[in-house]
């Protein structure tokens, strides 16, 4: 109808269709909610899922529950897309891990976080048979805007000590109230929220560059005492590392990889000093190289013995020999 209100709110819920097209449809409709993303099941067939999208100003606020699964940005999906955005996701269940750049946030429930749909990304949701989000559609220049930076990385504003806590407020707050406050009334609502996401910004782009290095150093640092404690343990890995320091996987690799190393290399590394410290310690000299070698994680004498001689020139047995001779 001419002149007619547009509509402020859309809704898509996969029960209207069958299992084996759930998926599929929810697909279709994160796409039109949010814009083009790549969204991947982890489980079988079903998938029961809800989407509510709300016009606000020139942003909208997206509500989703779904169970666990993994969303993708591609390069493809940016480059089909027209405009520039970012995601202001506040989390209602569940665990959310967004990984974009070098960077990875994680977000449980009542936390907020903040992403560009303009550089490829991966959101893990997972930690729950039903999980569910608050998602604001910030457009770009909207939050260019207000800050004195465009470069904006992944980040969880509410940690902020001074402004999390309002961000988080409003936000529910926003979410509650958009559909019963008048258009102008809610979009002026999510003006306040994007000052205090801004101020947030703002503030932590000062110290980001120095907060994230030694937010680097700290976990590599504590990756190799996880590794260190149990570097005896046979057939050891980076998901166990992993899940002892409390990091993805992906982080791992990517943490061992600033320091110029890799996870195998690290591992067998310390394994080989500590087995050669045995070897020239007194107190082993009873002990088989074949022992010494397995109670320090290797599997495969040979292997063991290959990799000793390219890290220290000689053989096992070579090097124990010097033992004798100096002792002697």
């Amino acid at each position: 109808m001419p002149g007619a209100e547009p509509e402020r709110q859309r809704s898509w819920n996969t029960a209207m269709v069958r299992p084996a097209e759930q998926f599929s449809y929810y697909r279709e409709a994160i796409c039109q909610a949010f814009m083009n993303l790549t969204p991947e099941p982890t489980r079988g067939i079903g998938f029961a899922a809800d989407v509510q999208s709300v016009s606000v100003g020139d942003g909208a606020i997206n509500r989703v529950t779904f169970p666990e699964h993994i969303v993708r940005r591609s390069r493809a999906d940016i480059a089909a897309s027209d405009q520039r955005c970012f995601y202001l996701n506040l989390k209602l269940a569940g665990r959310c891990t967004i990984l974009q750049d070098d960077c990875e946030v994680s977000l449980s429930a009542g936390q907020v976080g903040i992403f560009d749909s303009d550089r490829t990304f991966v959101l893990q949701h997972d930690r729950g048979p039903s999980l569910g989000v608050i998602s604001f559609r910030v457009p770009a220049e909207a939050l260019f805007g207000r800050l004195p930076v465009r470069d904006i990385a992944p980040a969880r504003l509410s940690d902020d000590p001074y402004v999390g806590a309002l961000i988080v407020e409003t936000a529910r707050s926003l979410n509650a109230n958009a559909l019963r406050l008048a258009p102008d009334d809610a979009a002026a609502l999510f003006g306040v929220l994007l000052d205090l996401v801004a101020l947030s910004l703002s503030r932590g782009s000062r110290s980001e560059a120095q907060a994230t290095a030694s937010f680097a150093d700290a976990t590599t640092l504590a990756l190799r005492r996880a590794i260190h404690d149990r570097l005896r343990e046979p057939g050891l890995t980076v998901a166990a590392i992993a899940s002892t320091v409390g990091i993805s996987e992906r982080y791992v690799h990517k943490l061992l990889a600033r320091a110029g190393t890799s996870f195998s290399e690290l591992v067998i590394a310390r394994r080989l000093d500590g087995a050669a410290r045995d070897l020239r310690d007194p107190g082993c000299a009873s002990r088989d190289i074949g022992s010494i070698a397995f109670d320090w994680g290797f599997s495969d004498l040979s292997h063991f013995t290959r990799r000793f001689k390219q890290r220290f020139g000689m053989r096992p047995r070579d090097w124990r020999a010097q033992l004798t001779r100096h002792s002697g």
